[in-house]
């Protein structure tokens, strides 16, 4: 996951609606039902769903009150706990 491309997506949110969000999400997901598609094809498409989803974590808690800089933070040490367990 990468945090500036989450915090360009939590950006989009706001400005538009997660709704389109989360249909670029089924979209992905679909796509990777392709048999064709090389593993490395899919790694990136993992990335970006990844990414997706950690934009709409961000966005609720924003909109549960808090600040966005730090729930990009708390977003981020989660991932990143989780990586080290």
């Amino acid at each position: 996951m990468k945090l500036p491309v989450i915090k360009h997506l939590t950006n989009f949110i706001e400005e538009n609606d997660e709704d389109y969000v989360l249909e670029t999400i089924e979209t992905l997901e679909a796509l990777t039902e392709v048999s064709s598609l090389k593993d490395e094809e899919l790694d990136v498409i993992g990335e970006i769903i990844s990414n997706l989803y950690g934009a709409i974590e961000v966005d609720k808690m924003v909109k549960g009150g808090m600040p966005k800089k730090e729930a990009l933070n708390t977003f981020m040490k989660r991932v990143l706990g989780s990586i080290d367990t």
